[in-house]
């Protein structure tokens, strides 16, 4: 319910948690994908709700717990979810982070592909704002040396 939604507070969404689900599927996620709502959930604040444009009842909304698609229409009814992050024990950064897919339409597999490009693109956009515009310096760690190039 949208009542217990607040934007920019710690996410209460907790509803992908109470609805029957339609299936269960182990899945994974591209590690850039996680990685960029990782860094977006710090940057841009805990508990974002992003609205899907290319479809107009559905919004996305992002926690650390939980990514999941819900029907405005419907009283923010989650469509899918994405939960059961299994981030422990990850050894790099580049590897996909296995977690569990929630569906809670029949149909709702076939929103997967559009649903997450769609993220992926608004999120881009959003943390594109926040980069400081002109050339960036890496600044060497402590008891190293700059690298010549050579």
């Amino acid at each position: 319910m949208k009542a217990d939604w607040q934007r920019g507070t710690e996410p209460v969404y907790t509803r992908h948690q109470e609805v029957p689900v339609f299936e269960y599927r182990d899945s994974a996620l591209e590690a850039g994908r996680y990685n960029r709502v990782q860094v977006a959930l710090k940057r841009l604040g805990e508990g974002l709700r992003l609205e899907l444009p290319e479809l107009k009842h559905l919004e996305f909304i992002l926690q650390r717990d939980a990514w999941v698609v819900v029907d405005t229409d419907l009283e923010d009814l989650p469509v899918l979810a994405w939960t059961d992050f299994q981030v422990e024990g990850r050894a790099a950064l580049h590897e996909p982070v296995p977690c569990r897919l929630r569906l809670y339409h029949a149909n709702a597999g076939l929103l997967i592909k559009t649903v997450l490009g769609a993220m992926d693109t608004i999120l881009e956009r959003r943390l594109d704002r926040l980069a400081p515009e002109g050339d960036a310096e890496v600044t060497p760690l402590k008891g190293t040396e700059p690298d010549d190039g050579g």
